[in-house]
């Protein structure tokens, strides 16, 4: 069976997982998670893996097979796995858990190498582009930069006391933006210290809702022209930022619930967004329009993954 171009694929809250034809909106593949909602998804660098992150473990399936069954289950989390990616290489994986864990994993082996210590629920977990630190979100509003090469937390602050949700860093490491449940957006520029300590340099506090950030995610490399931020919330909506002065660019809605998850394709000009209302919605960032609607689960869709660049580019 030949690899598509583009992987697209959702889950939630009914137990599956579906691949689908991104373009047509045709679903071509669907797989139980029989024990578990399904919090979280990405797809390994080369696209041969998916990973799912439910309650308490992380199973990886094949994306080009026609295998029902995952390949490899990690369960060492002992609540919801909130958080779940890839080094760059795809050598390692890392989550979050609301069992107050960070995790690293070798894909070869069920049990974590590391475990790192929040003494909260981890809401939100991403690697910075230098593939040596994980900065780490939690429901006390702590954000944690963990120093993989010295094996500890070299950073640590609490912008606000409430629940850190979402996290995000622009590609090239300038960036970091944490989304919380008042609905505000903390922008730092991450300053590059004598020490190995990243340095959060206070830029921008962005009211984008006026209820729950589920997910900020800043647009990729190859995005032209300009620099996004987006944000969906327990609103229905989503909402596109310039980067540049993070002015309002365009409102998407269409969603009927909350939106949970976002991801944006490879050159910044689209947008995946899951909802409640068991939909996926694909957006035409220049327009704002909603141009396939992705419907085929029977509960909440809470999370989507897309990878539409080539093998060794990240999603």
């Amino acid at each position: 069976m030949p690899q598509p171009s583009v992987i697209l694929a959702t889950a939630g809250y009914d137990h599956t997982v579906k691949f689908w034809e991104a373009t047509s909106g045709r679903c071509y593949r669907t797989l139980q998670y029989p024990d578990s909602q399904v919090n979280h998804l990405e797809i390994t660098p080369d696209k041969q893996y998916l990973a799912a992150a439910g309650n308490p473990h992380i199973r990886l399936f094949e994306v080009n097979s026609s295998n029902p069954q995952a390949v490899i289950s990690y369960d060492s989390h002992t609540n919801n796995v909130t958080a779940v990616g890839f080094q760059c290489d795809g050598k390692w994986m890392y989550s979050g858990s609301e069992d107050g864990t960070v995790k690293i994993w070798d894909l070869r082996a069920p049990g974590f190498q590391r475990e790192y210590e929040s003494r909260a629920a981890v809401n939100t977990v991403v690697l910075h582009p230098n593939q040596t630190e994980l900065i780490s979100g939690d429901q006390n509003g702590n954000i944690r930069v963990w120093d993989l090469n010295a094996n500890s937390c070299s950073c640590e602050l609490v912008p606000e006391d409430t629940a850190v949700r979402s996290l995000t860093v622009m590609w090239d490491g300038s960036l970091v933006v944490a989304a919380n449940n008042n609905g505000t957006c903390y922008v730092w520029r991450l300053m590059r210290g004598t020490q190995t300590m990243t340095n959060f340099e206070p830029l921008h506090k962005l009211q984008a809702h006026n209820s729950y950030i589920l997910k900020c995610l800043l647009s990729p490399e190859f995005c032209e022209h300009h620099r996004y931020l987006a944000t969906t919330s327990s609103d229905q909506t989503v909402k596109i930022w310039n980067v540049d002065g993070f002015t309002l660019e365009r409102t998407l809605t269409g969603h009927q619930r909350w939106v949970w998850d976002c991801v944006f394709s490879v050159d910044g000009a689209f947008l995946v967004t899951a909802s409640s209302d068991s939909t996926a919605r694909l957006w035409d960032l220049s327009t704002g329009e909603a141009i396939r609607v992705y419907q085929g689960h029977h509960k909440a869709t809470v999370c989507c993954a897309l990878h539409d660049g080539a093998d060794g580019a990240s999603s």
